[in-house]
This record gives C-alpha cells, structure tokens and sequence, in this order.
C-alpha cells in the first residue's frame, strides 16, 4: 500500500539516498510505499533528473564532478544532519563499498543501510578475499596465495599453475588492468602493464596470479545476511553477455546452471557470506568452467547490485526492502525458509553508447517512449527532455522483462526492445534486438565470449553484403575502360 506506516518508520524515520538517477528513484520507490519519506542528494548536473522530484526533500551537494558531489562524504553527512535524515542508503557504484563512508555515517549515528565495514574490508582486496573463501571451503582458481613479488616470482608461480593465467590488481574493480598470459613473454609484458595500471588507477600495485578459464560463464549469487545472524542465497543470475569485461544484459535463473551446480553454487555463497559475518545484501561472483562444468569463487560485491531487478521478479522478493528490515534489526517480509523461484527474467542495460563500438553518445532525450505490458518493468533515471552528460555512467533505464519460460521472456522481450523508443542520445538499442536474434544466445549455450563473437558475425555478413556490390562496381569500371 502506497505510503503505509510499518514496523520500519519508528526506526527509519527518514531515508537519505546518496546516489543518483535510476538506483536513486529505484530505493525512493520502495521507501514510499513503506512510509518513509525521503531525502535526495544532487549535482548541479542532476537537478532536473526524475529522482529529485520524487523524493519528499532535495539538496544540492555540489557541481557536476562526482569527487565534488557524489563522493563527498562531508557535504552528504551534512546534508543528513540538517534534513533530519536517521539512516543512508549508498545504492552501487560511488560510495556503496566504501567502509570509511560506512563508518563516518554510523559515527553520525545514523543506519548504514549496507554490510558492516569490517565485512566490506575484508572482501575488498581480491588476494584476502580469496584466501578466506579457499578457508572457508569455498572453490577458488589456483593462483597466487600472495602478493606476486616481481616479474620473475610471477614466471615461477605460472609455471606451477600453468597457462594460460590472469593477471589481476589485488585492488580495484571494472576488469582495469587485467590482462591474459599466454606464455613467459606475454606475462613478462603484461605484469608490467597491471602494476603500472594499478597503481594509477586503485593506489595499490599488488598483483595476482589465477588460472585463466579460456570458457567460462560469469554467474552470480545473491545473498542476505540476515538480521538473526543467518545467511541465505536467492539464486543465481547469469552475467556473461559483457563487453569490455563489463555487464549488459543479465538473466535468472542461468541456463548454464543445472541443478547439481546450482545447490553447490548456493551452498557455496552461503558459506562466502558466513565466512566474514555478513549482513544486508550482498553478492557472490563466480566464473563457471563451462568445459568441466565446475565453478570458482571471483570476487563478493558488498552491496546492491545494478542486475538486482532479475532476483526480484523470479523470487517475488523487494530486496531494497529486505535492506531496509536487515538494517533496522527486522526480521525479513518473507519466510527464508521457503524461498522458490518462478519463471525466468532478463534485464538489459540500455545505455547512452553506439550499439557497435558501445562508445558513449551522451545528449539530450528528445523522445522516449518506453515498452508497457505484463511481465515488462522499467527502472529508468532519466525522461523526456533530461540531458545525458559525458559526467556519468551512461545508464539511462533497466528494462526487466518476466515470463513463464526463458523462451517466452526472449521473445517478450525482443518486442520490448522493439516498442522502445529514444531519440536524442545514441541508444544501445539496436544491440539488444541483435542479440535476442542471436541463434548462441538464445540457445543458452554462451559464455563470457559471446559479445565479441557476435561483433565477428556482423563483420562476416557485412562484408559479405558489401562483396557483390563491391563485384558489381568493379565490373562497371572495366566497361567504361573498355
């Protein structure tokens, strides 16, 4: 019921949301229909967006760049203070994983709507994290258990692990600064890169050594730590469709993932969880060996995560809710000990970027016309007339489209994609209609891969549309020269 009082207004009496655009109005949705009103934080770029509007207060923290708005932690702690705010929710992304932010805002006695910053410390460096969950029983990649002390321990540790191997910042996220390691030479090149890379980037050198899965699926748990102490897993979604290491389109439950896999997955991630006491929500990644059908443990997430829409819809469960209960020291609004799921969902992140080079195209929405229909869900930031800048992610909305069955969530959602209309910026639109076409996406049998297999088709067809052509002209011209 829209605007109820619950068991949660006494305790959250008023909701602060230190982010912006779609996660902003996402978190603002469901604090309106509990009954807690809102507080919005914006740029001077941010003013006219949707999420401002919608929430009962709004301030201005400062101009456009995010280390003077966003990721100013005075100015949204003051702003909290003077509204009245009683608890913070970081949505993802900016300040979410920060456990120095997390601390500041408990030391302002307010509620971190998040884990604890011990957990989040803990997970943070990728060589920590994977010694605990190897600790825990948790599967991980064989790799280095340490710091790799130079480019020769480097070549020592990969030799015993075997190539190929990954080479990764210990700090740090986004795929910046991996690279793959063929053999010596290219690890040589490749370690030096990453050090450089790392420590312009996250501040922090080390590097690490995994095994490199040439064939894998990118597949994720969610969890809850719950309030009592407990944690539980709400299945797992598909993240493999990315490029540039980067996610775009995401879908639960995987169809990678049979259901053997999926009970050890989710076994797994609850004991991931357990290992650093976790609560609140939380994520689990994994890289899945589609040629051994086993899985390993990747990095855990310690917040919402931007895929979270999928979880939602085949489990029936708000998880920004279930955030906001954790924090409050509430039991869950539902029974975990009866959690199923229902059918099959995607999301795709339509983005402002070229749908072939997937280079940003930022500008003013001239036109936006969104898809409606059951089973068809629409978390957006922007309308008609916002201008997206070249400031930001350029995330414009998640389309989330459900269904009985992944072939009728494919279908339904390529119509989706169809009806959608955006003019103005460049849309990654036409992407998606590729991509639901796709004969290796729809069959499910795909890996991380798929994205760059897709651009080598169209490159393949294209050039042969054009080789007629090509014959055609070339013809002429000897006519003439005749």
């Amino acid at each position: 019921m829209e605007g109820a009082v619950t068991d949660m207004a006494p305790i959250i009496e008023k909701l602060l949301v230190a982010n912006r655009a779609e996660i902003a109005s996402r978190v603002i949705r469901t604090a309106k229909r509990l009954g807690i009103p809102t507080v919005a934080v914006h740029s001077e770029a941010d003013a006219e967006l949707p999420f401002v509007a919608e929430a009962e207060e709004a301030r201005s923290i400062g101009p456009a760049a995010p280390a003077e708005s966003y990721l100013d932690i005075d100015r949204i702690l003051e702003v909290a203070v003077e509204t009245g705010a009683t608890a913070v929710h970081p949505g993802y992304g900016f300040l979410s994983e920060s456990p120095a932010f997390a601390r500041r805002v408990a030391a302002a006695g307010l509620i971190w709507i998040g884990p604890s910053p011990e957990s989040m410390d803990r997970m943070a460096d990728k060589i920590n994290a994977r010694n605990l969950m190897e600790a825990a029983g948790v599967p991980v990649a064989a790799g280095s258990p340490d710091p790799v002390a130079d480019v020769d321990d480097a070549v020592r540790i990969a030799a015993g692990i075997g190539y190929p191997v990954m080479v990764k910042p210990s700090g740090g996220g986004g795929g910046i600064g991996m690279a793959i390691a063929q053999d010596e030479e290219e690890l040589r090149a490749a370690f030096e890169t990453a050090r450089t890379r790392a420590e312009r980037f996250f501040g922090d050198s080390r590097i690490l050594l995994e095994r490199y899965i040439a064939s894998a699926r990118h597949v994720e748990v969610q969890i809850l730590g719950l309030a009592d102490g407990s944690v539980i897993a709400l299945g797992e979604r598909d993240c493999s469709v990315q490029r540039r290491h980067q996610k775009v389109a995401e879908e639960s439950p995987s169809p990678g993932v049979g259901p053997e896999l999926r009970a050890r997955m989710l076994r797994a991630a609850v004991r991931a969880g357990e290992a650093v006491d976790y609560r609140n929500a939380g994520t689990v990644e994994c890289l899945v060996d589609t040629e051994r059908g086993d899985f390993v443990f990747l990095e855990m997430n310690a917040r919402l995560q931007v895929e979270h829409p999928v979880t939602e819809e085949v489990h029936g469960i708000d998880l920004v809710e279930a955030q906001l209960r954790i924090a409050a020291g509430l039991p869950v609004q539902f029974d975990p000990s009866e959690v199923t799921s229902r059918g099959h969902a995607i999301e795709m992140r339509i983005y402002a970027e070229d749908p072939v080079r997937f280079l940003p195209g930022p500008g003013e929405i001239t036109r936006w016309s969104a898809p409606q229909g059951d089973g068809v869900r629409l978390d957006a930031g922007y309308r008609e007339g916002n201008r997206v800048t070249v400031t930001y992610d350029p995330l414009m909305a998640k389309l989330i489209v459900r269904g009985g069955s992944r072939e009728q969530v494919l279908n339904a959602a390529a119509l989706a994609v169809s009806e959608f209309e955006i003019e103005g910026p460049k849309s990654n639109l036409r992407f998606f209609g590729e991509l639901l076409a796709d004969e290796e996406f729809r069959s499910g049998v795909y890996d991380t891969g798929l994205v760059s297999r897709m651009q080598a088709r169209r490159q393949t067809t294209q050039a042969a549309d054009q080789k007629p052509a090509d014959s055609a002209l070339a013809h002429r011209q000897i006519r003439r020269i005749e």
